[in-house]
């Protein structure tokens, strides 16, 4: 729904001994270069939100846990631009969510147990491309509360 957010349903191959998850390959369409992997825990009910990059492109996938991911769209001349997506991640929907820079990002873990969020960037982390807000900051239309109903 966010222009240039990609969504790529990931391959699981379970046997007796348990399972692969699949990422991220590098002839994958989405894939633009290698600049790190790391992993962000996030405790049930916990928030990590609002996050921008100016330069980098994030590639999200959840192989453990689950989490409400939003994103929202403020780049001047975008088509979407004002819209807000939200997508439920987890080993139930393990795909990767493709983020291209300039989108607000962040998420919630939702469910009992504590999530794994894995990202392989196009880039290095530098402090300085990134700018954050909290999430609870009226500039962007949304509400971290369960919907009911």
């Amino acid at each position: 729904m966010i222009d240039g957010v990609t969504i790529t349903p990931l391959r699981q191959i379970p046997d007796e001994r348990g399972k692969i998850m699949h990422m991220l390959k590098a002839e994958s369409p989405v894939f633009k270069g290698f600049g790190e992997v790391y992993f962000s825990c996030v405790h049930p009910g916990a928030i990590k939100a609002w996050h921008i990059h100016s330069k980098m492109t994030l590639n999200y996938a959840v192989p453990h846990g689950k989490i409400k991911f939003v994103l929202y769209d403020d780049r001047e001349g975008s088509a979407t631009r004002g819209k807000v997506q939200e997508i439920f991640l987890g080993p139930d929907n393990y795909c990767l969510v493709t983020v291209p820079p300039m989108v607000w990002n962040g998420f919630k873990g939702v469910g009992t147990e504590t999530a794994i969020v894995a990202n392989c960037t196009d880039i290095p982390h530098d402090p300085g491309e990134i700018s954050r807000m909290s999430p609870f900051d009226q500039s962007i239309p949304y509400n971290w509360d369960i919907k009911h109903g």
